[in-house]
């Protein structure tokens, strides 16, 4: 019990469930959480009610998104980066459909690249 409450106190300072992690392993000596609690971090924070609304790995995806859009509005002619910037959009896409079916995400939850950088403010 302890140890969850460290994780706890680490996800009330970061707003990702990677760097809690990090944190208890660099500076409370901590190698794995689950080892300890039976649990995983993201596991403790859902039987708290403090779980992210988005998949970790999708929310930096988006992230990833709206900063290539940024570089593109900047760099219109940037082609390589326009390319990469539609792979990224589909794996965006590829998951989202991936996490409604595993009913992570609401059937109704829709990834617009105009409004992205609302959803990782």
């Amino acid at each position: 019990m302890a140890k969850e409450k460290d994780c706890l106190q680490v996800h009330y300072h970061t707003i990702e469930q990677f760097p809690i992690g990090v944190i208890l392993r660099d500076s409370h000596g901590i190698p794995q959480v689950r080892f300890l609690t039976g649990n995983k971090i993201l596991r403790i924070l859902k039987c708290r009610g403090l779980a992210p609304t988005i998949p970790e790995d999708l929310y930096h995806l988006i992230k990833k998104a709206v900063s290539m859009r940024k570089h593109l509005e900047k760099n219109r002619k940037d082609k390589d980066t326009k390319f990469r910037f539609l792979l990224v959009e589909s794996k965006i896409h590829r998951l989202a459909r991936y996490y409604k079916r595993k009913r992570q995400l609401p059937s109704n939850w829709k990834y617009e690249s105009g409004t992205a950088a609302a959803l990782v403010a």
